[in-house]
Protein backbone atom coordinates (compact mmCIF):
# COMPACT_ATOMS: atom_id res chain seq x y z
CA UNK A 1 0.00 0.00 0.00
CA UNK A 2 1.36 3.50 -0.49
CA UNK A 3 3.40 5.16 2.03
CA UNK A 4 3.20 7.84 4.77
CA UNK A 5 4.76 10.95 3.06
CA UNK A 6 8.13 11.74 4.80
CA UNK A 7 9.65 15.14 3.71
CA UNK A 8 13.05 14.80 2.43
CA UNK A 9 15.99 16.42 0.77
CA UNK A 10 18.88 15.05 -1.36
CA UNK A 11 21.67 16.91 -0.35
CA UNK A 12 24.83 16.75 -2.45
CA UNK A 13 27.90 18.00 0.08
CA UNK A 14 30.08 17.54 -2.10
CA UNK A 15 31.75 16.42 -5.52
CA UNK A 16 35.09 15.17 -4.55
CA UNK A 17 35.24 11.48 -4.87
CA UNK A 18 37.95 8.94 -3.91
CA UNK A 19 36.72 6.61 -6.24
CA UNK A 20 36.87 6.66 -10.27
CA UNK A 21 33.98 4.08 -11.29
CA UNK A 22 33.95 3.24 -15.22
CA UNK A 23 30.52 3.29 -14.74
CA UNK A 24 29.65 6.61 -12.55
CA UNK A 25 26.73 8.57 -14.10
CA UNK A 26 28.64 11.69 -12.85
CA UNK A 27 31.29 12.89 -14.85
CA UNK A 28 34.67 13.45 -13.72
CA UNK A 29 34.38 17.33 -14.24
CA UNK A 30 31.66 17.38 -11.89
CA UNK A 31 33.28 15.33 -9.35
CA UNK A 32 35.34 18.00 -7.58
CA UNK A 33 34.82 20.98 -4.89
CA UNK A 34 32.72 21.06 -1.41
CA UNK A 35 31.56 23.77 0.48
CA UNK A 36 33.75 26.23 2.51
CA UNK A 37 32.89 26.72 6.06
CA UNK A 38 30.85 29.85 5.71
CA UNK A 39 29.04 28.13 2.96
CA UNK A 40 28.30 24.90 5.33
CA UNK A 41 27.75 27.59 8.00
CA UNK A 42 24.34 28.50 5.79
CA UNK A 43 23.18 25.67 5.08
CA UNK A 44 23.17 24.46 8.33
CA UNK A 45 20.95 27.67 8.78
CA UNK A 46 18.52 26.95 6.10
CA UNK A 47 18.12 23.60 7.46
CA UNK A 48 17.50 24.65 10.74
CA UNK A 49 14.99 27.39 9.47
CA UNK A 50 12.99 24.32 7.80
CA UNK A 51 9.45 24.02 9.59
CA UNK A 52 8.64 20.30 11.25
CA UNK A 53 10.70 17.16 10.59
CA UNK A 54 12.65 16.50 7.58
CA UNK A 55 15.14 13.52 6.46
CA UNK A 56 18.45 15.21 4.88
CA UNK A 57 19.82 12.53 2.98
CA UNK A 58 23.04 13.34 1.85
CA UNK A 59 24.92 12.05 -1.04
CA UNK A 60 28.42 13.25 -3.13
CA UNK A 61 30.60 12.57 -4.72
CA UNK A 62 31.33 10.64 -1.38
CA UNK A 63 30.57 12.61 1.95
CA UNK A 64 33.30 11.28 4.24
CA UNK A 65 36.06 12.24 1.69
CA UNK A 66 34.76 15.55 2.54
CA UNK A 67 36.60 16.86 5.92
CA UNK A 68 34.04 19.32 6.63
CA UNK A 69 31.39 16.60 6.43
CA UNK A 70 32.39 14.68 9.65
CA UNK A 71 33.74 18.02 11.34
CA UNK A 72 30.87 20.61 11.12
CA UNK A 73 28.17 19.07 8.87
CA UNK A 74 26.88 15.91 10.88
CA UNK A 75 27.68 17.76 14.29
CA UNK A 76 25.76 20.83 12.88
CA UNK A 77 22.83 18.74 11.98
CA UNK A 78 22.64 16.67 15.17
CA UNK A 79 23.11 19.86 17.34
CA UNK A 80 20.85 22.45 15.79
CA UNK A 81 18.02 20.75 14.02
CA UNK A 82 15.34 18.15 14.59
CA UNK A 83 16.03 16.04 10.88
CA UNK A 84 16.61 12.86 10.46
CA UNK A 85 20.12 11.75 8.75
CA UNK A 86 20.85 9.28 5.93
CA UNK A 87 23.60 9.12 3.86
CA UNK A 88 25.10 7.35 1.08
CA UNK A 89 28.28 6.13 0.80
CA UNK A 90 30.89 3.61 -0.84
CA UNK A 91 32.24 2.80 2.87
CA UNK A 92 35.72 4.04 1.92
CA UNK A 93 35.96 5.76 4.92
CA UNK A 94 38.04 3.89 8.19
CA UNK A 95 36.26 2.38 10.74
CA UNK A 96 36.82 4.41 13.38
CA UNK A 97 35.20 7.10 11.30
CA UNK A 98 31.99 5.35 10.18
CA UNK A 99 31.83 4.41 14.19
CA UNK A 100 31.90 8.06 14.83
CA UNK A 101 29.18 9.02 12.52
CA UNK A 102 27.22 5.90 14.34
CA UNK A 103 27.53 7.10 17.15
CA UNK A 104 26.72 10.68 16.51
CA UNK A 105 23.71 9.88 14.59
CA UNK A 106 22.19 8.07 17.58
CA UNK A 107 19.22 8.33 17.81
CA UNK A 108 18.51 10.39 14.47
CA UNK A 109 20.26 8.15 11.79
CA UNK A 110 17.58 7.02 9.13
CA UNK A 111 19.58 4.58 6.81
CA UNK A 112 22.71 4.22 5.21
CA UNK A 113 22.85 3.28 1.17
CA UNK A 114 26.45 1.39 1.31
CA UNK A 115 27.36 1.31 -2.67
CA UNK A 116 29.48 -1.47 -3.23
CA UNK A 117 31.91 -0.76 -6.42
CA UNK A 118 33.73 -3.49 -7.19
CA UNK A 119 36.11 -2.21 -9.42
CA UNK A 120 37.84 -0.40 -5.77
CA UNK A 121 36.84 -3.29 -3.48
CA UNK A 122 36.21 -6.52 -2.78
CA UNK A 123 32.90 -8.14 -1.94
CA UNK A 124 33.98 -9.89 1.20
CA UNK A 125 35.89 -6.82 2.61
CA UNK A 126 33.16 -4.59 1.77
CA UNK A 127 30.24 -6.79 3.51
CA UNK A 128 32.51 -7.08 6.29
CA UNK A 129 32.97 -3.93 7.16
CA UNK A 130 29.34 -2.76 6.33
CA UNK A 131 28.51 -5.83 9.38
CA UNK A 132 30.59 -3.91 11.49
CA UNK A 133 28.79 -0.53 11.09
CA UNK A 134 25.26 -2.50 11.50
CA UNK A 135 26.08 -3.46 14.44
CA UNK A 136 27.16 0.03 15.61
CA UNK A 137 23.95 1.74 14.25
CA UNK A 138 20.40 2.46 16.06
CA UNK A 139 18.36 -1.13 15.67
CA UNK A 140 15.89 1.23 14.21
CA UNK A 141 17.80 2.55 11.42
CA UNK A 142 18.67 0.52 8.50
CA UNK A 143 21.65 -0.02 6.46
CA UNK A 144 21.22 -1.47 2.47
CA UNK A 145 24.12 -2.50 0.45
CA UNK A 146 23.75 -1.30 -3.32
CA UNK A 147 25.20 -2.47 -6.22
CA UNK A 148 25.11 -1.40 -9.81
CA UNK A 149 24.47 -3.86 -12.29
CA UNK A 150 27.47 -3.31 -14.66
CA UNK A 151 27.17 -4.89 -18.01
CA UNK A 152 30.54 -7.97 -18.26
CA UNK A 153 30.09 -8.47 -14.84
CA UNK A 154 26.99 -10.02 -13.49
CA UNK A 155 29.01 -13.09 -12.20
CA UNK A 156 30.82 -10.83 -9.84
CA UNK A 157 27.25 -8.71 -8.92
CA UNK A 158 26.00 -12.26 -8.37
CA UNK A 159 28.71 -13.68 -6.19
CA UNK A 160 28.26 -10.23 -4.23
CA UNK A 161 24.88 -10.68 -3.25
CA UNK A 162 25.66 -13.84 -2.07
CA UNK A 163 28.53 -12.82 -0.10
CA UNK A 164 26.44 -9.58 1.50
CA UNK A 165 23.26 -11.61 2.09
CA UNK A 166 25.35 -14.41 4.18
CA UNK A 167 26.16 -11.60 6.58
CA UNK A 168 21.87 -11.00 7.31
CA UNK A 169 22.40 -7.23 5.00
CA UNK A 170 20.21 -6.21 2.17
CA UNK A 171 20.80 -6.20 -1.25
CA UNK A 172 19.97 -3.78 -3.64
CA UNK A 173 20.03 -4.23 -6.81
CA UNK A 174 20.56 -0.76 -9.01
CA UNK A 175 19.78 -1.50 -13.08
CA UNK A 176 22.98 0.53 -14.49
CA UNK A 177 21.82 4.26 -15.88
CA UNK A 178 23.67 6.30 -19.03
CA UNK A 179 23.23 9.45 -19.47
CA UNK A 180 19.07 10.68 -19.35
CA UNK A 181 18.44 6.82 -19.46
CA UNK A 182 19.10 3.53 -18.92
CA UNK A 183 21.72 0.72 -19.81
CA UNK A 184 20.15 -1.82 -22.87
CA UNK A 185 21.39 -4.87 -21.08
CA UNK A 186 22.14 -7.66 -24.13
CA UNK A 187 19.69 -10.64 -24.57
CA UNK A 188 22.47 -12.96 -23.11
CA UNK A 189 22.41 -11.10 -20.33
CA UNK A 190 18.76 -10.53 -19.42
CA UNK A 191 18.22 -13.56 -17.50
CA UNK A 192 20.87 -12.69 -14.99
CA UNK A 193 19.46 -9.47 -14.56
CA UNK A 194 16.03 -10.69 -14.30
CA UNK A 195 18.00 -12.97 -11.38
CA UNK A 196 19.05 -10.65 -9.47
CA UNK A 197 16.59 -8.31 -9.38
CA UNK A 198 14.00 -10.62 -8.00
CA UNK A 199 10.46 -11.46 -9.03
CA UNK A 200 8.34 -8.27 -9.70
CA UNK A 201 10.94 -5.99 -7.98
CA UNK A 202 8.83 -2.46 -6.22
CA UNK A 203 11.53 0.46 -5.17
CA UNK A 204 12.05 -1.22 -1.72
CA UNK A 205 13.64 -3.74 -3.39
CA UNK A 206 15.56 -2.57 -6.63
CA UNK A 207 16.38 0.24 -8.45
CA UNK A 208 14.84 -0.08 -12.02
CA UNK A 209 14.44 3.36 -12.91
CA UNK A 210 10.70 3.59 -13.83
CA UNK A 211 8.94 6.02 -15.22
CA UNK A 212 5.85 7.54 -13.39
CA UNK A 213 4.76 10.14 -15.74
CA UNK A 214 1.37 11.26 -15.12
CA UNK A 215 1.62 9.96 -11.81
CA UNK A 216 1.35 12.85 -9.02
CA UNK A 217 4.59 14.09 -7.58
CA UNK A 218 5.25 16.01 -4.33
CA UNK A 219 8.54 16.47 -5.87
CA UNK A 220 9.35 20.29 -5.57
CA UNK A 221 7.57 20.94 -2.20
CA UNK A 222 7.88 17.93 0.21
CA UNK A 223 11.20 16.43 -1.85
CA UNK A 224 13.91 18.69 -3.41
CA UNK A 225 17.25 18.36 -4.36
CA UNK A 226 20.20 20.39 -3.64
CA UNK A 227 23.72 20.31 -4.56
CA UNK A 228 26.59 21.16 -3.59
CA UNK A 229 26.62 24.73 -4.50
CA UNK A 230 23.55 25.81 -3.00
CA UNK A 231 21.46 25.10 -6.37
CA UNK A 232 17.71 23.31 -5.27
CA UNK A 233 16.09 21.71 -8.24
CA UNK A 234 12.62 19.86 -7.70
CA UNK A 235 14.50 16.35 -8.40
CA UNK A 236 16.92 14.60 -9.91
CA UNK A 237 15.46 14.55 -13.83
CA UNK A 238 14.54 17.65 -13.47
CA UNK A 239 18.17 19.02 -12.82
CA UNK A 240 19.28 17.01 -16.06
CA UNK A 241 17.05 18.73 -17.85
CA UNK A 242 17.71 21.74 -16.23
CA UNK A 243 14.08 22.67 -15.61
CA UNK A 244 12.81 22.93 -12.15
CA UNK A 245 14.51 25.33 -10.33
CA UNK A 246 13.68 26.11 -7.44
CA UNK A 247 16.49 28.72 -6.12
CA UNK A 248 20.01 29.09 -4.25
CA UNK A 249 19.63 27.82 -0.62
CA UNK A 250 23.21 30.00 -0.40
CA UNK A 251 21.46 32.72 -1.64
CA UNK A 252 18.51 32.11 0.52
CA UNK A 253 16.30 32.25 -2.97
CA UNK A 254 14.67 28.71 -2.26
CA UNK A 255 10.82 28.83 -2.73
CA UNK A 256 9.23 25.39 -2.97
CA UNK A 257 5.76 24.47 -4.88
CA UNK A 258 2.71 24.64 -3.18
CA UNK A 259 1.11 21.70 -4.56
CA UNK A 260 1.76 18.28 -6.60
CA UNK A 261 2.00 17.84 -10.13
CA UNK A 262 1.81 15.22 -12.81
CA UNK A 263 5.42 14.16 -13.61
CA UNK A 264 6.53 14.72 -16.54
CA UNK A 265 9.18 12.16 -17.12
CA UNK A 266 10.44 8.92 -18.88
CA UNK A 267 12.63 8.54 -15.81
CA UNK A 268 13.41 8.92 -12.40
CA UNK A 269 16.49 7.75 -11.63
CA UNK A 270 16.71 7.57 -7.58
CA UNK A 271 13.92 5.46 -5.72
CA UNK A 272 14.22 8.37 -2.83
CA UNK A 273 10.92 9.79 -4.09
CA UNK A 274 8.72 6.93 -4.40
CA UNK A 275 10.42 5.61 -0.64
CA UNK A 276 9.29 8.70 0.74
CA UNK A 277 5.62 8.58 -0.30
CA UNK A 278 6.59 11.33 -2.71
CA UNK A 279 4.35 9.37 -5.98
CA UNK A 280 0.75 8.87 -5.66
CA UNK A 281 0.01 5.29 -5.57
CA UNK A 282 3.66 4.07 -5.40
CA UNK A 283 4.25 1.32 -4.09
CA UNK A 284 1.10 -0.16 -5.00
Amino acid sequence: MPLKRQSTIEWQVCGVCNYDCSYCIQKKKHRVGHPSPEEVERFLQFFQELPGVWEIKMTGGEPFAFKGYMERIIPGLVERTPHRISTLTNLSAPLGMLERFAQLTRGRLGIISASLHLEFTSAEEFASKAWKLRQWMDPQARLVVNSVLVPGRMDAVSQARRVVEERGLKFFPQWMKVGKGKVEYSPEETTAVEALLGFLPDPTRANLAPSYRGKRCWAGTDYFVVLQNGDAFSCRTARRYQEGYLGNVLAGTVRRKTAPLPCPYDICPCTTPANRGMIEGVPE
